[in-house]
C-alpha cells in the first residue's frame, strides 16, 4: 500500500477581477482583497498592509481615473516562496499619472493617499497600459501562516 501524501500548497496565487468604478466598487475591491488573501493564508499583519494599499489604490482609480462606462481592474499575486505580494490597479486614464507629491498644507480632506500608500509599501510605481489605461503597482513583503 502506498502512503498518501498531501502536496503543498502552491507558491503562487493570483487574482484578478474588474470592478465598476464606483464608491461601491472600490469597496467591493478592497473587501474582495480581504477574503482573497485570508484564503491564501497570508499573515494578519501582511493583509491589513494590502487592504489599505489596496483601498487607496481603488480609491485614486474612481477619483483620478474614471472614463465613464468602464471599469477598473485589481490585479493580486502573492508568491509564498519569495514573499511577496504585488498588487496592480489598472484604470483607463493613461493620461493622468500618479503623483509622489503631497498637498502642500497638509489640511485638505485628499492628497494623501499615494503618500500613505509610499508609507505601507515596500515599492510602488506606475506604467501605461494601452491603448490607453496606467496601471498603478505596490508591492510588499508578505507571510503566510
Amino acid at each position: 500500500m502506498n502512503p498518501v501524501t498531501s502536496l503543498p500548497p502552491p507558491a503562487t496565487h493570483t487574482y484578478s477581477r474588474l470592478f465598476p468604478a464606483t464608491h461601491l466598487g472600490a469597496r467591493q475591491a478592497r473587501l474582495v482583497t480581504v477574503m482573497e488573501l485570508h484564503g491564501w493564508r497570508c499573515a494578519p499583519q501582511s493583509a491589513r498592509r494590502a487592504e489599505q494599499i489596496v483601498g487607496e489604490l481603488a480609491a485614486n482609480a474612481v477619483l483620478h481615473g474614471r472614463v465613464r462606462g468602464r471599469g477598473f481592474r485589481l490585479g493580486l499575486a502573492l508568491d509564498a516562496a519569495a514573499g511577496t505580494l504585488r498588487i496592480e490597479v489598472t484604470d483607463a486614464r493613461g493620461e493622468r499619472a500618479p503623483s509622489h507629491a503631497q498637498d502642500s498644507d497638509g489640511n485638505s480632506e485628499g492628497g494623501r493617499g499615494l503618500v500613505l500608500v509610499d508609507a505601507l509599501a515596500d515599492h510602488w510605481g506606475s506604467a501605461a497600459f494601452p491603448p490607453g489605461g496606467k496601471v498603478v503597482w505596490a508591492e510588499l513583503a508578505a507571510r503566510t501562516v
